[in-house]
């Protein structure tokens, strides 16, 4: 899985869209490596970006990369992870990208909303939807970790 963490040019705000597989609960755009895209996850990432969000920018760096191991089935990394000890159910690449343009169509608008929040909006977001890997692809990001919201 690829996405981006798009921030606007302060690194205050990050883009979030609303999930499609659980209503109401907000996450970061991503998704899925095509055949064509196996060597270059960062093409994986803007597209995926553009077609869930609608966003396009300037990447800035590739964040470390995040295990994903969220499942009944998929066992729970611990400590340092070694993939002859434990295969995580996936790992995420992202990638930090300022905003330069939000269109207003997008491939999936009409099916999907986006919104800017602030990081502990975000946060509080993720972890309403039981995403600590976004929470943690969030940390990783330059966004101002602002910790005045309590919920």
């Amino acid at each position: 899985m690829a996405g981006c963490i798009c921030l606007d040019e302060a690194k205050e705000k990050v883009v979030m869209v609303l999930s499609t597989s659980h209503p109401n609960k907000w996450v970061l755009p991503k998704g899925g490596v095509e055949l064509d895209e196996v060597d270059s996850f960062v093409q994986t990432a803007i597209r995926e970006t553009w077609e869930e969000a609608g966003v396009e920018g300037k990447i800035t760096q590739k964040l470390p990369i995040v295990q994903d191991s969220r499942g009944s089935k998929a066992p729970v990394v611990k400590g340092d992870f070694d993939p002859a000890v434990v295969v995580p159910k996936s790992e995420f690449h992202f990638y930090e990208m300022i905003v330069d343009n939000l269109s207003k169509t997008w491939p999936e608008s009409s099916f999907r909303q986006r919104r800017w929040c602030t990081y502990s909006e975000a946060k509080h977001e993720l972890e309403k939807a039981n995403r600590p890997e976004l929470v943690e692809a969030l940390n990783l990001s330059a966004i101002t970790k602002d910790n005045t919201g309590e919920y």
